[in-house]
């Protein structure tokens, strides 16, 4: 599958030291699974959750589901042991948090090898105004997907964000503009509310109008809102269809009237991608082991 067309509606953090949580995530239905060593684990348990996560990549059962790595800082004491571990094991990307700068993909890099990918957590305000050089570095470092991490850019602005994020939104539009300039995959923040699904859905469908691809998460009952704005809706998918019809025949039109409006070769390749992610959605859906209907 194409990195550019693969769902990544919702991403869920879950600790690595929960091998409960471990082997429920294995039949949920999200589309990245992100085992945490950082945030969600106590300083007395990173070795504990290391091995775990270690351990839940050998074993394997995540089927179509993208597994990746939240490590430690590598100014942290476990920040150079948690790198040292997966470039071997390879999970399919290892995310960074607190990134500030190309320097810091480069040592990554290094210290893993040709091994997985990299994810870049944006959380800080040296990384928003770092994020030109940081994207720029992405080809060789191999970055592929930069993620917002809110609730730390929050505190370190000490603003606050409020249910519509309003001070947060200028820095979240530069994670996306900085991802398009590279061509790499966009993730929102987390949400913190649990039990309110019309904020949940709310905060989704503003991740989505800001351009995001998807959305990280922190339980399984945000998983359906994430999955639901993220993913292409059947009138979505209908008009894009209708869109790639017209052109059919007339690809070397610059501009044709579809359904009573002028459309451009531009809306052309949006009704592809928009039909290859839904083609994506379907086909992760059907190749899901153990997991429900996504």
């Amino acid at each position: 599958m194409s990195d550019t067309v693969r769902p990544r509606r919702s991403a869920l953090f879950l600790p690595a030291s929960n091998a409960r949580a471990i082997e429920k995530a294995r039949s949920l239905p999200c589309d990245v699974v992100i085992l945490d060593l950082e945030d969600a684990v106590a300083p007395a348990q990173k070795g504990v959750a290391r091995a775990a996560a270690v351990a839940a990549i050998r074993e394997g059962g995540f089927g179509p589901r993208e597994l990746v790595v939240r490590v430690n800082a590598p100014d942290t004491p476990w920040g150079a042991d948690d790198l040292a571990a997966f470039g071997d094991v390879a999970p399919d990307a290892v995310l960074l948090p607190k990134l500030e700068n190309v320097a810091n993909l480069s040592q990554a890099r290094a210290a893993l090898g040709e091994g997985p990918s990299l994810w870049a957590m944006i959380e800080t305000c040296a990384g928003v105004l770092g994020l030109p050089t940081i994207v720029a570095g992405a080809a060789a470092s191999g970055l592929t997907t930069l993620v917002a991490g809110t609730n730390d850019l929050a505190r370190e602005l000490r603003c606050r964000a409020g249910p519509d994020r309003a001070p947060l939104l200028p820095m979240l539009a530069q994670i996306v503009l900085a991802a398009r300039a590279a061509g790499l995959v966009a993730l929102d923040g987390v949400i913190n509310t649990l039990d309110d699904q019309a904020a949940i859905a709310a905060e989704c469908a503003q991740g989505r109008g800001y351009g995001f691809d998807g959305k990280t998460l922190i339980h399984p009952a945000q998983i359906a809102a994430a999955n639901d704005a993220f993913g292409p809706s059947d009138d979505d998918v209908e008009a894009a269809r209708m869109l790639a019809a017209a052109f059919d025949g007339r690809e070397d039109e610059g501009a044709i009237r579809v359904d009573g409006r002028m459309v451009e070769r531009l809306h052309l390749e949006e009704a592809r991608r928009v039909l290859a992610l839904a083609g994506a959605i379907a086909a992760r859906t059907s190749s899901a082991v153990g997991g429900p209907a996504v």
